[in-house]
């Protein structure tokens, strides 16, 4: 098949959906692979990688969708590149459908098959699929690089003939795969880490990695999949009492807690933040989804007026681009791959597809739209109470 990608649209985005090593897998496997001109170049990849792996290089995002049977991308079309969307072809990106619903829609008018990588099911024959572990990675360890800047202090202890510096206090909020992340990488800088999670279970992962966990008395917050669930606001509040102390204490803060298709929950109040120490940070890896402080500013660093630094950098995976993109082209290939055997085949052009296989659950669970309708029940339910 003639697999297409095109330059990502989207404003600050800098990964690209294949890199030229995974180029040169689907090559080898005797598919052609076009690639926009520039489409690498944000992370490092210039076209010349690109041809020497075996690629077309095309010369713009049309000529892109015009020929591809399937379209690779790391973030959903914008409104404007729908249309360029052939009728059956096939579009897999990290779409977030349950953010934007607006956009599945109108890539199921446009007649298109789509998926969505970040709708991957927590099962051990999707762990190499999952993109969302795989950039929480980058975030976590870019979000401990940004405080230590951002603090402007030393984060181990240092004994120096001038005296002692004690070493930074490292305060990690969510021991997902970023929080996780961050824990490593601060306790390599020798920072003292502290890390929280409503889910009692992470207490082993957070303590094997040199942290001390907060044991606090909140509810057991697991949920479906192994994610967070949704708090009550009564029990947001309790969390908040009872991390008041801790992030009053804190150099730097990084939060994660994310509950997927939802409003990030609101962990550290104004409160909370006037009672930090001038100079104190707050990188806030939730601000895609609102932040999980009331005063984090989506896409802006502040400063409050009591010195304290608030992070709220959108999309931090694209902050390191070329590694973000060799895994999220990895994850991607490997999808790809499983789509093939179970669903596409031998099959050369999209028109020939057939339906997805009924009991495939990593196609099923991450399909959006098939036949011109949004497929995926819970987009649909979103897509419903938006229109309302």
């Amino acid at each position: 098949m003639y697999i297409g990608v095109p330059r990502e649209t989207k404003p600050g985005e800098r990964r690209v959906a294949l890199v030229p090593e995974t180029v040169a897998q689907l090559v080898a496997k005797g598919h052609t692979v076009g690639i926009e001109s520039g489409a690498g170049v944000a992370a490092q990849l210039p076209d010349a990688l690109y041809a020497a792996s075996g690629a077309q290089i095309l010369p713009d995002g049309p000529s892109v969708y015009e020929k591809a049977d399937i379209v690779l991308k790391v973030r959903a079309p914008q409104e404007a590149e729908v249309p360029l969307l052939r009728p059956g072809s096939v579009l897999i990106a990290q779409m977030m459908p349950l953010l934007e619903p607006e956009i599945a829609d109108l890539v199921a008018k446009s007649g298109a098959h789509s998926f969505s990588m970040d709708l991957m099911p927590r099962i051990t024959r999707a762990q190499s699929m999952d993109v969302l572990s795989s950039m929480s990675t980058v975030s976590g360890y870019r979000a401990v690089l940004q405080g230590a800047l951002l603090a402007e202090r030393f984060f181990p202890m240092l004994m120096t003939a001038a005296g002692t510096i004690a070493p930074g206090k490292v305060l990690i909020l969510g021991a997902g795969v970023a929080g996780l992340q961050a824990i490593a990488t601060a306790r390599r800088l020798g920072g003292v880490v502290q890390a929280f999670d409503v889910r009692p279970a992470s207490r082993e992962q957070v303590e094997s990695l040199g942290a001390s966990f907060l044991s606090l008395p909140v509810s057991d917050g697991e949920g479906e999949g192994g994610y967070a669930r949704a708090m009550a606001e009564d029990e947001e509040e309790r969390e908040r009492q009872a991390l008041a102390e801790p992030v009053k204490k804190a150099d730097v803060v990084i939060s994660t807690a994310m509950v997927p298709g939802r409003r990030a929950p609101v962990l550290m109040n104004r409160e909370m933040v006037d009672s930090m120490h001038p100079g104190a940070v707050i990188v806030d890896l939730a601000a895609e989804t609102g932040g999980n402080c009331e005063l984090t500013q989506p896409g802006e660093i502040v400063v409050t007026d009591g010195g304290v630094i608030i992070d709220g950098t959108l999309n931090v995976p694209s902050r390191m681009p070329l590694p973000a993109s060799q895994l999220f082209s990895r994850n991607l290939v490997t999808f790809l791959n499983h789509a093939f055997s179970a669903w596409i085949g031998d099959t050369t052009t999209a028109a020939e597809l057939g339906p997805l296989p009924e009991g495939d659950e990593i196609l099923r669970s991450t399909c959006v739209t098939s036949d011109g309708q949004v497929v995926h029940t819970a987009t649909r339910e979103r897509l419903a109470a938006v229109e309302k």
